[in-house]
This record gives structure tokens, C-alpha cells and sequence, in this order.
């Protein structure tokens, strides 16, 4: 065999040795990352109430060198079906999404730090209905619904009313304009009682700030933004963070 024979063969062996150490380490990071993935979700689970475990992703390569650094660079999560604090007026969040950036543990991994947080609540018109107790729809701006209240007997009326953010993460319905029908008296103590108070989130992670407000064709989006914000899981949760 000639030397230039010999020296290819080498070659070719420690390309697939390292090729074989390079999936190898792909493979452990995967699984540090699913691990990673898997306790947030759970812990999030317990945090937030929810029947579902939320969808979680870590991102970056490789996540075992952040996790050897104590956080996380990146981490995007889904929630559905939040349910609702409180005793009255009680609005689920239909669908949740939450971006954090610079996620670390505390020193007893029973809490985790953001460096910030941005984040969209979904509200569907069908929740939003049931908590104020009329008929919640998709108004004639991005910045409008519409909301009809029906009395037997007395008929029904349709109003557009502007949405906004209020102080303590809560949702303003402004500027009432009647669209359909006559504003009865019955009616309009009926949709007052539903739209003069601005309706609580209290169902979304400490720490973040009611930002912007907008309806949808399906619902109401909710934008918040949050910097070092903290995270606990349920107090009768034996998980932690990753």
C-alpha cells in the first residue's frame, strides 16, 4: 500500500470520527435542550394554571454551554386556555405568547429571571363575551369592537366602543357610539355595567406591563413589555427551572 494510499485512509477515518462526534454532540445538546424545554413548560403549567402544558422552544446552540452559564439566551412560549383570578368579570386568556431574552434561574431553581419580556394575549370575542355579558365583536377599526346587549321584550342595540390600555393591566372600552337599534334605557344599563369598567387581566406573569391594545377579526390582542421579570412556579409545585 503507498504511503499516499495510507495517508487518505487516515484521513477519511478522522473526518467520520469527528463527524460521529459532532452528531454525537448535537444529540446531547438536543436532549439538554428537550430537558430545558420540558421543565419550563411544566413550571409554567404550574404557574399559570393551565389544563395543557404550554409549548415551549430554547434557542441557540449549543443550550449546554447556557446552561453551564445559568440561563437561557432565548425562550418563546405558547399557552392556551389561561384560566381567570378573581371572583368577578372574569376573563380567560385564550391564546398566550411570551418571548424572554436572558432567562436565568435563582439559586434555589424555584423562580427565574428575565432580562426583558415581550408578550401577546389573545383574547377571543366568545370569552370576551361571556365575561362581560354581552355580544362581542370585530368593530370597524383596529381600534373599535362592537358590543350587542338583547332583553326579551325589549329588543337589542349594537354600540362601537374604543379599546386601550388602561393603568393596572386592564382594558378600556371608550367612546360608545350607538350603530343599530335604539338605546333604550334597559339596554344601555345593561352595556353600561358592561363596558364602564375596565376589565382586569390579572391571568398573565407578574411583571409585565399592559403596552398596547388591538381588535382583531377573532379577538382582542394584548401587547405587553416587561424588564427583569421574575417568574414562580405554584408554591405546592415540587418543579424547578431548568
Amino acid at each position: 500500500m503507498s504511503p499516499s494510499t495510507r495517508n487518505g485512509r487516515r484521513l477519511v477515518t478522522v473526518a467520520a470520527s469527528l463527524v460521529a462526534l459532532l452528531i454525537g454532540a448535537v444529540a446531547v445538546d438536543r436532549i439538554a435542550a428537550a430537558r430545558a424545554e420540558s421543565r419550563t413548560a411544566k413550571a409554567f403549567q404550574d404557574g399559570m394554571g393551565t389544563a395543557e402544558r404550554p409549548s415551549v422552544h430554547v434557542s441557540g446552540f449549543p443550550v449546554l454551554t447556557q446552561l453551564a452559564a445559568g440561563g437561557l439566551n432565548h425562550v418563546d412560549l405558547t399557552a392556551h386556555d389561561i384560566p381567570a383570578n378573581g371572583t368577578t368579570r372574569l376573563l380567560p386568556v385564550t391564546k398566550l405568547t411570551v418571548g424572554m431574552d436572558g432567562l436565568k434561574t435563582s439559586g434555589g431553581a424555584d423562580e427565574a429571571h428575565a432580562r426583558s419580556v415581550r408578550a401577546t394575549a389573545f383574547l377571543s370575542y366568545a370569552d370576551v363575551s361571556n365575561a362581560l355579558g354581552v355580544e362581542v365583536s370585530q368593530g370597524d377599526g383596529p381600534g373599535r369592537i362592537n358590543a350587542t346587549a338583547s332583553l326579551p321584550l325589549v329588543g337589542d342595540v349594537t354600540v362601537s366602543a374604543a379599546v386601550s390600555a388602561a393603568s393596572g393591566n386592564r382594558i378600556s372600552l371608550t367612546d360608545v357610539r350607538a350603530v343599530q337599534g335604539e338605546l333604550l334605557a334597559p339596554l344601555k344599563s345593561l352595556l353600561g355595567k358592561a363596558l364602564e369598567e375596565p376589565i382586569p387581566l390579572e391571568n398573565v406573569p407578574e411583571g409585565l406591563r399592559l403596552r398596547s391594545v388591538t381588535g382583531t377579526e377573532d379577538g382582542i390582542d394584548a401587547r405587553f413589555t416587561g424588564r427583569s421579570v421574575t417568574f414562580r412556579p405554584a408554591s405546592s409545585s415540587n418543579d424547578q427551572w431548568p
